[in-house]
């Protein structure tokens, strides 16, 4: 070790920072102190070497700027959460902005643009230590199919799963419609009436016909083809492990939520009228949410998830958004009629959104006897996707635009065009920091800048997908896509977009949700994937 750091400074190659990499993320925080200490040997030891020596000799006796240097080779988690605890001096390596913004120009490549959206107040260190992460798992993961796969092309002449880096093959959607407009019928009204006719029938098959319902699918593109049976989960790499939950719905999963925080619980939303809420650690179903009496959680399909501390939301086709306390083990907390079927919630504290067909906006407040709070009428047709902080709610529509709101002057500020010549409408969208990234219904990934209520679009994406994007996640190092045209992808979220993996699936995916390194995927199918770091 003494060896190592006294020639740091020689260093022409990356080889021995790597060599320290591993080492310090191999060994303990005493160790560490012990090599950053300790004296470094001398060429020429000298008999009258004092203990004080010591303090002139070590570590940190180097220039400032090759400290910096050395532990920019260190992992960020080491440097955030070790570094501080060995002395105040190193404490300072994690506090230095541009350090880190060289650490994300090496994860990234230098031909990208990175953070998207304004730079001020950007979360370097948990940008850095995500996408650390994100890369070390996916990529692995991502040659490991690759791998599979070909094995699997190679030893049985056919291609079980496709799985790509880079690149997505095989990929098969129908065209889309020229109609973007909804049908003259409500659809929570339609979808009772579908299915009781086939609950009294007794016909599962044709219980929920998409084409007549799902509000993202009517006037954009044909169904998908019903799978023959389920996904066969890929095997994970070292780094990950894949959980499937056991088949518990009758229908298709339309939302799946992470809630609790650290990844360790999610909810469910199905076309059988249900939420359900699993414990992913014991790998099972804990409960079916329902009032005293109830056959199931909701009357219609449950479309829609939203959670915020201890408390749940769902939003259905019965035009109801229903609440739920997680820590009493889903005990509903109360009824909200919504007046048309809920198609996107977002919850703030002490704040519910919900966006429904009727093209409103509705805020409610769960903790009040009578929770409407407002209505807004930002929209020509139908919400579907919505995202808010403490100041601004960002909505998109059918209607092709996205809008801003203001909740502290209590007006609209702006709504913008999503594209003009393809006649598009963002379907998915997730807020954070700065930046708004949203999928739409062709696939295309947008980015846009919020500042001080100005919401700007900054760019466009292909990243692959040919059909529309159902479930988006960003963070400051990562981003998570999924589609109805099978795929899930993982990507770094900078400007393009680089795709670490994608995951393929026999049918569509519904929906995503990502928390604590946890990502979980809701298929077309009755059934939860979850990928999470292996213990």
């Amino acid at each position: 070790w003494n060896h190592c750091l006294a020639h740091l400074y020689e260093m022409e190659d990356e080889k021995d920072c790597n060599q320290l990499h591993e080492a310090v993320a191999l060994y303990s925080k005493p160790v560490l102190f012990h090599v950053i200490f300790r004296p470094l040997p001398d060429a020429h030891p000298s008999t009258n070497a004092s203990p004080s020596s010591a303090e002139t000799t070590g570590l940190l006796s180097l220039p400032w700027e090759m400290v910096s240097h050395i532990a920019s080779h260190l992992p960020a988690q080491c440097v955030i959460t070790v570094l501080p605890k060995v002395c105040h001096a190193l404490s300072n390596v994690g506090k230095d902005n541009t350090a880190w913004q060289i650490r994300a120009r090496r994860l990234t490549g230098s031909r990208v643009n990175f953070p998207v959206g304004p730079k001020d107040d950007f979360d370097w260190p948990t940008a850095c230590l995500e996408m650390e992460q994100l890369i070390s798992y996916w990529t692995d993961q991502a040659h490991l199919l690759a791998r599979q796969s070909q094995e699997q092309v190679e030893g049985f002449g056919v291609a079980a799963q496709e799985v790509a880096y880079d690149v997505d093959e095989g990929l098969e959607m129908a065209l889309e419609g020229d109609n973007g407009d909804m049908p003259g019928i409500q659809p929570d009204e339609e979808a009772v009436a579908l299915v009781n006719k086939g609950r009294n029938e007794g016909q599962a098959e044709d219980l929920y016909p998409l084409e007549s319902i799902d509000p993202r699918l009517v006037g954009n593109e044909r169904p998908l083809e019903r799978a023959i049976e389920p996904a066969r989960s890929p095997s994970p790499s070292p780094a990950l492990e894949c959980v499937t939950l056991p088949s518990d719905h009758i229908a298709h999963i339309n939302s799946v939520l992470l809630v609790g925080g650290e990844g360790k619980f999610c909810a469910t939303g199905s076309r059988d009228w249900n939420v359900k809420l699993w414990d992913l650690e014991a790998g099972a179903l804990l409960h079916t949410l329902g009032g005293q009496g109830h056959f199931s959680t909701h009357k219609g399909w449950v479309w829609c998830l939203a959670s915020q501390g201890p408390l749940l939301a769902s939003g259905g086709f019965d035009s109801t958004v229903r609440l739920w306390d997680l820590p009493s083990g889903g005990a509903e907390r109360g009824t909200i009629k919504a007046g048309a079927a809920v198609l996107c919630l977002f919850h703030q504290p002490n704040m519910l959104l919900a966006g429904t067909f009727d093209r409103k906006i509705t805020m409610y407040d769960p903790r009040a006897a009578e929770p409407l709070v407002k209505t807004l009428r930002l929209h020509g047709n139908a919400v579907m996707c919505l995202a808010a902080d403490d100041k601004y709610i960002i909505s998109g529509s059918k209607d092709c635009t996205v809008a801003i709101y203001d909740c502290r002057a209590g007006k609209g500020l702006k709504k913008i065009r999503v594209d003009a010549l393809s006649k598009s409408y963002l379907l998915s969208m997730s807020y954070s920091g700065s930046e708004v990234w949203a999928g739409d219904s062709r696939g295309m990934l947008h980015a846009f800048s919020m500042q001080s209520g100005t919401l700007k679009a900054l760019s466009q994406f292909d990243v692959g997908h040919t059909a529309m994007v159902t479930g988006i996640h960003r963070s400051p190092g990562s981003l998570y896509t999924c589609s109805s045209d099978k795929t899930v992808k993982v990507h770094i979220p900078c400007s393009p977009p680089r795709t670490l993996c994608t995951l393929q699936h026999q049918v569509g995916v519904n929906g995503l949700s990502a928390e604590a390194g946890v990502l979980a995927v809701a298929s077309g199918e009755t059934y939860i994937e979850v990928w999470r770091p292996r213990k």
